[in-house]
């Protein structure tokens, strides 16, 4: 079996692929471009993103090159896969703003130096928008029967829960399979990875090419990943697990790792991270804590560069081990003249973000679940004064979880 699809599968990357004797024949002969598409719906991707840029990372490993599609213009319409109800339609400014910020966060995971393998960017918008519909209908509409298209998972469950599924949406699989066929033209590109939902748009893909080529091209698809709890990937309680520091800093996404289920670790060791899989094997039997830590190092250096995964796990040795106040905690300011409002510890709860819910809050207090400075909260009435804060900082906690400085101006 050929290199890349060796490791694509003990890496447990690998959920379908077509024609993959001959795509293992082909990669041991000749270095090729795969592409992958992210449709630009929000500034950031979230770690629900981050499996399909391990692959395209994989890919270029062995010496491939790998195609990214910001689908600019696809996103002006909205995929029907895995969606229960037709997506938010954004402005240009936006889907343009989301674009740049995207390109910014890839380059993070991708070698951009070496001319061979370095990521081609593209965006669809740049065919799609001169599309003649006539002639589209003509030489691309003709290669598809509703028949097929009705089979396929991301329009039958729609309609089998008899959620609207708008005209436009429907011709999303269209416009993914030209996008492939843009590309084989273009770029010679001849291989489409993404999740297991795409799999419908894939193979499209590849027959379009086919069809109205006669060439030949291949899709690789993923697993779905979800973590040991069944909760779906890239979600917490408290929200998206960002990729853009803006939205989520460099401890909280540290923190999301170090957390991971015991049960999950291995699996996202191989799957997260670029250490050696003969390595992995060398120490899966190390304390889990251990693995935990070197989890949540590799994969936030990865993203954050290696100096601010090492502020990370300093700054949780110090939250949890030394029971100080952690530098690079996240942090919050408050004005002094707030607590002459008298601020409850409930009112200081919402205003940090920590938790919006004030019976949940109530629940935790309780429960022994708050603490400032390392001291269990049991008042739910307790007022918040200067004389809790020390040098006008103190950390608030919630669980074993959730920390933050609160910082008095």
């Amino acid at each position: 079996m050929n290199k890349f699809l060796k490791e694509f599968k003990d890496r447990g990357f690998f959920y379908q692929c077509t024609g993959e004797d001959n795509l293992s024949k082909l990669l041991d002969k000749e270095k090729i471009k795969g592409y992958i598409g992210f449709d630009c719906t929000a500034e950031s991707l979230h770690v629900g993103s981050l499996l399909q840029i391990m692959c395209l990372k994989l890919l270029q490993k062995h010496g491939h090159r790998p195609i990214v599609l910001l689908g600019g213009g696809t996103t002006r319409i909205g995929d029907p896969s895995g969606k229960d109800k037709t997506r938010t339609i954004l402005s240009e400014e936006e889907i343009e703003k989301n674009i740049t910020n995207i390109k910014k966060i890839l380059k993070n995971y991708l070698d951009i130096e070496n001319p061979k393998t370095k990521p081609i960017f593209v965006n669809n918008y740049s065919w799609l928008k001169n599309l003649n519909y006539i002639s589209f209908l003509r030489d691309i509409g003709k290669h598809f029967t509703i028949n097929k298209m009705l089979s396929f998972d991301s329009v039958k469950i729609r309609l089998e829960r008899e959620q609207s599924l708008s005209y436009m949406e429907f011709n999303y699989m269209i416009l993914q399979a030209y996008d492939f066929l843009e590309l084989n033209k273009k770029e010679n590109c001849i291989l489409q990875m993404g999740g297991s939902d795409q799999w419908g748009n894939i193979v499209n893909g590849v027959d379009l090419i086919k069809r109205h080529s006669n060439k030949h091209a291949y899709g690789l698809t993923t697993p779905l990943i979800t973590l040991a709890s069944g909760a779906k990937m890239g979600k917490t309680e408290s929200g998206a697990v960002w990729l853009d520091k803006k939205f989520l800093s460099p401890y909280d996404y540290w923190q999301f790792w170090r957390n991971i289920d015991d049960r999950d670790v291995l699996k996202f060791i191989k799957i997260f991270t670029d250490i050696d899989t003969d390595q992995i094997e060398k120490i899966k039997d190390n304390d889990i804590n251990e693995l935990k830590i070197l989890l949540a190092n590799k994969t936030t250096e990865m993203l954050h560069g290696e100096q601010e995964a090492k502020k990370s796990e300093e700054t949780a040795k110090q939250t949890f081990t030394d029971n100080s106040i952690g530098e690079n905690l996240p942090s919050i300011l408050i004005n002094e003249n707030e607590l002459k409002k008298k601020m409850t510890i409930i009112d200081l709860i919402v205003l940090s973000k920590l938790e919006d819910s004030k019976s949940e809050i109530r629940r935790l207090i309780k429960g022994n679940g708050i603490r400032i400075n390392n001291q269990v909260i049991t008042d739910e009435k307790l007022i918040i004064n200067k004389s809790i804060f020390i040098d006008n900082l103190i950390k608030l906690s919630l669980g074993k979880k959730k920390h933050v400085k609160v910082k008095l101006s």
